[in-house]
């Protein structure tokens, strides 16, 4: 009997309340009337992405040792706890506070979520199926951020708080699906009851398990490629004249065109061997980045739509990786690790490619994120790659 079934419908209720994000498509004018510049917004964006980067590892850790269950429901009510305080805020330094606190809710749901997909479907016998269930989960956050975009709009028009009261009743709505998850049964090793033991329990295991290894490199630098792709879409519709009322409706088209991909992603998986399913995923996303680069035109939006759809393949295929070759025991540390290398990869190469977007063209941007991941992406799967047999 599948003890840990119901568990798969609470982890969707909480990528929901995660991802049905009614604040994103507003949040810059809402800033601006309060008084913000476009200086400090980055600064807070800053700030939150280093709350992020700074519990990433030991959000993974705690989930490991203390429980996902108890992780997922603390970044649940730290989540709920943010919006609130938005809500009531005005001024940048309690945006500051509140940043912080969404940026440590978003850690400790981060990473713990997939483990305890995985441990769950593995506790039944059926982690043949996280491939499906990944893919579905995340479908369902893309078509939910999709959507939302169209109701911020409507929330908007009463005021531009209004989408922070409604997005603080939506988030409130992981809390009761965490406090339901049933934890299942995972012995956290000795070595992981202390910070300095974790931090050389992942470095040895990195060391031996060169698959491991690559499943990390390569499914964070493609997050990477994506997390930045996302932030040049919008510039690209800015060049090509797009009407500003289009804006939504294209966004919304692109994140539903992964929630499709992503959906039927286990398909798509185990069709070809590992050595060309790897270089199909990694030669797409670099032609969609060049193509994109080089076609600055309303015709160009086809190979937006295209890195859209092959980047919901990738998300879940890549992330199966990581689990096929991770430990039970550190599953959600692993995890976390994978989060932690895009965020701060993100950070060096995000503001790299907004100076040549600014100063020299979007062209080149594009460019050289498409030359840049794709060096990163065959570099960290160099070991598959160049065996003949998978």
């Amino acid at each position: 009997m599948a003890q840990f079934s119901k568990n798969i419908a609470r982890l969707y209720g909480i990528k929901i309340s995660k991802w049905f994000n009614l604040v994103m498509p507003v949040v810059v004018l809402f800033y601006q009337d309060n008084g913000m510049g476009m200086h400090e917004i980055f600064i807070l964006k800053s700030i939150y992405s280093l709350a992020i980067v700074a519990l990433e590892l030991p959000s993974g850790w705690m989930a490991d040792v203390w429980g996902r269950k108890k992780t997922l429901l603390l970044g649940a009510v730290l989540g709920s706890a943010g919006f609130l305080m938005y809500s009531f805020s005005y001024g940048f330094w309690a945006f500051v506070t509140a940043e912080i606190v969404l940026g440590a809710g978003h850690s400790f749901v981060s990473g713990a979520d997939s483990a305890m997909l995985y441990e769950s479907l593995k506790a039944d016998k059926k982690s043949d199926q996280y491939v499906k269930h990944e893919g579905r989960i995340t479908s369902t956050g893309n078509f939910a951020e999709a959507f939302a975009g169209i109701a911020a709009g409507f929330l908007a028009a009463i005021s531009l708080r209004t989408p922070f009261y409604f997005q603080f009743v939506v988030a409130t709505l992981a809390i009761p699906a965490a406090l339901t998850l049933k934890e299942p049964l995972v012995q956290a090793t000795a070595q992981m009851h202390s910070i300095k033991q974790m931090a050389l329990t992942i470095k040895n295991t990195l060391w031996k398990e060169t698959d491991l290894r690559v499943a990390i490199l390569l499914s964070a630098a493609t997050g990477t490629a994506t997390l930045t792709f996302a932030w040049l879409v919008q510039p690209f519709f800015k060049a090509i004249g797009l009407p500003v009322e289009w804006f939504g409706i294209l966004w919304t088209a692109l994140n539903l065109s992964v929630g499709v991909s992503s959906a039927f992603a286990f398909r798509f998986e185990g069709r070809l061997n590992r050595r060309k399913e790897v270089f199909f995923i990694i030669l797409l996303l670099t032609l969609g980045y060049l193509l994109s680069g080089m076609t600055i035109l309303y015709e160009g939006l086809i190979f937006l739509f295209v890195f859209y759809l092959v980047r919901g393949l990738a998300t879940v295929v890549f992330k199966n990786y990581i689990n096929l070759y991770t430990p039970n025991e550190i599953r959600a540390t692993i995890l976390s690790v994978r989060n932690f290398i895009i965020r701060i990869s993100f950070a060096v190469i995000g503001p790299l490619l907004g100076w040549m977007t600014d100063h020299i063209s979007l062209k080149m941007a594009f460019i050289l994120a498409g030359v840049i991941y794709f060096g990163a992406a065959v570099a960290a799967a160099w070991p598959w790659l160049k065996r003949k047999r998978q």
